[in-house]
């Protein structure tokens, strides 16, 4: 349906849909874990006020992005069910509710928790909203790859609610995501090119070819594994991080290597290749994080680095 049809009165589950919950259960856990894993403490009720920040937040960036992509998310398959082309609000309703959850997340943010949190959970707004979806996104292939960094602040934002400042352990854990997203991502891609086709997006199996973008997927997987054990290697983790950092991304870079080497698309078996990456890298994000907050459990406060 054209996101210009006749709008039909919109529910709370509508302006919910806008802030994308799937992608935010992740957004919510890689904070969750980070805020977790910190050394020192953070009274409960400030806890919760920082992961309600960054959900509100996520939440908002995410009705942003609908707001803006409307047309485009009308005609693609897989976003074409979302509020928006399904006419079941005005147009400007969605950009007003991202806006206000936007802009009251990071007031609150910084009123109840500390104002360095804030800033980086504006930042992640504008990146995800402005420099990845009107920017970025319409005008290049590489628009996943700079624009990972939207997905990559939680666990930082989450860190410095703790700990009021920025050191290198909370960087990596923004880099792990950085460079986890490309591949997770692009599997993604590969089975859904069409749809970006249609619709104009230049994602890299688009304007690349899929031969390059599994090439790609190897190589970011290959870098991944080394920095995902980079917190263990520098003693922030204990072993139970550094062990399970290992194996996960040793599983992910296997996974990739028939989805790197495999020459067509539309075989008999689906593009199994890419959907057992894709999921498994969703798998492989919550397990890493999760790992990362059993061996603060265990290991005790380990060290601010």
């Amino acid at each position: 349906m054209d996101s210009t049809a006749t709008q039909l009165p919109a529910e709370w589950r509508d302006f919910f849909a806008l802030t994308k919950p799937r992608v935010m259960s992740l957004v919510v856990f890689t904070a969750l874990c980070g805020l977790l894993a910190a050394p020192g403490s953070i009274n409960p009720v400030l806890g919760f006020t920082a992961i309600l920040c960054i959900a509100m937040g996520a939440g908002g960036a995410g009705a942003l992005n609908q707001w803006w992509e409307a047309d485009i998310d009308a005609g693609m398959k897989r976003t074409s069910r979302r509020p928006l082309p399904q006419g079941k609000m005005e147009r400007q309703s969605a950009r007003d509710f991202g806006v206000g959850l936007s802009f009251a997340s990071v007031l609150l943010m910084g009123l109840a928790v500390n104002w360095l949190s804030a800033v980086i959970l504006a930042a992640s707004i504008v990146y995800y909203a402005v420099i990845y979806t009107i920017w970025l996104k319409p005008r290049t292939p590489q628009n996943i790859v700079i624009g990972g960094g939207a997905g990559a602040f939680p666990p930082l934002i989450g860190w410095v609610a703790v700990t009021g400042e920025i050191t290198l352990m909370p960087v990596l854990l923004f880099a792990i995501i950085f460079m986890w997203t490309p591949p997770h991502f692009w599997a993604l891609a590969l089975f859904v090119k069409t749809d970006y086709a249609k619709v104009g997006i230049p994602m890299m199996p688009v304007v690349a070819g899929e031969a390059t973008t599994r090439r790609h997927i190897l190589v970011y997987c290959l870098l991944l594994l080394p920095l995902s054990a980079a917190p263990w290697w520098i003693g922030g983790t204990g072993p139970v991080y550094g062990i399970s950092a290992l194996v996960l991304s040793g599983a992910f870079l296997l996974l990739s290597l028939p989805v790197a080497f495999r020459s067509r698309s539309g075989d008999d078996d689906g593009m199994k290749p890419e959907k057992r990456l894709f999921a498994f890298s969703v798998l492989y994000l919550f397990a890493l994080f999760a790992a990362l907050v059993a061996d603060r459990i265990i290991w005790g406060q380990g060290i601010s680095i």
